[in-house]
């Protein structure tokens, strides 16, 4: 049973899974930082200076400084933190797309270059024969000239 496990799990398949989770991990990381700390506030700006992450509705009616004051308090309805989650996401997708488009323009392969005709058919038994032959191996008749 151990042999079969190891067998499993050295497989290519289970380790290029493994390398794109811990890759993944990273790359969620990464675009984190860039939606945080680069697009969101541009986009608060763009908005009037809006903090999505602090947009939320207490659910007892009473009003709260901060999301946090809000949820110490009572239950709240932050869809600030999911607009924000919403526009991750967004950018995660947008951002794997482009890597594996990018990866397929690399791995697709050249067209093969078109060469000249080695073949020709006769005109009289319609049997495939060589482009330089005078006469035809199967009915023995000579070809017409070019």
């Amino acid at each position: 049973m151990t042999e079969e496990f190891k067998e499993f799990i050295m497989r290519g398949n289970v380790m290029d899974m493994a390398v794109g989770v811990i890759v993944g991990g990273a790359f969620s990381n990464i675009i984190n930082s860039l939606v945080n700390d680069v697009l969101m506030p541009v986009i608060s700006i763009a908005t009037g200076k809006v903090d999505f992450s602090n947009l939320f509705i207490a659910l007892d009616g009473q009003s709260y400084p901060t999301l946090e004051a809000a949820k110490a308090s009572t239950s709240v309805f932050a869809y600030g933190s999911f607009i924000q989650t919403v526009i991750q996401f967004l950018i995660i997708a947008f951002s794997i797309f482009m890597v594996v488009k990018g990866i397929n323009v690399i791995r697709r392969p050249k067209p093969e270059p078109e060469t000249a005709p080695t073949t020709k058919v006769c005109p009289y038994c319609k049997s495939e024969i060589h482009i330089d032959a005078v006469k035809c191996p199967h009915c023995a008749s000579e070809l017409p000239k070019e």
